[in-house]
């Protein structure tokens, strides 16, 4: 509001979106998101890395093709589903097939910066 001269009254979602700027939730999960990505690629450190198991059902189903992760059941509700390992496997999981099957990292940011604005400023 102090760069663009907009009132304290006025609502700031019209601003994000003229300057194509994402709120703070969005901003954090984009970036959970995207070392997802690479430490898929192998381009992440081997600890992150050894967090994510590719989901395999008990029988053979449509959801088998190997894009989704298994998300471990973790103990506490609360602050339990906040940690990295648990939080990026359900955005990752969350995500459209498009996004998770995108074949750079330039591409995959493009395709979730879009995924987001629609999400959050439309």
């Amino acid at each position: 509001r102090l760069l663009t001269g907009f009132n304290r009254r006025h609502h700031i979602t019209p601003l994000l979106a003229s300057l194509h700027w994402f709120p703070v939730r969005f901003r954090i999960e984009f970036k959970i998101l995207l070392i997802t990505f690479k430490a898929l690629l192998g381009l992440a450190p081997s600890y992150i890395t050894e967090m994510l198991t590719p989901y395999e059902p008990v029988c053979s189903l449509r959801s088998s093709g190997g894009t989704l992760l298994d998300v471990p059941k973790s103990r506490l509700k609360s602050k339990g589903d906040r940690a990295f390992a648990i939080r990026a496997l359900l955005l990752w999981n969350d995500l459209p097939e498009e996004i998770m099957l995108a074949d750079s990292v330039s591409s995959f940011k493009s395709l979730l910066k879009t995924h987001f604005y629609r999400l959050a400023l439309m």
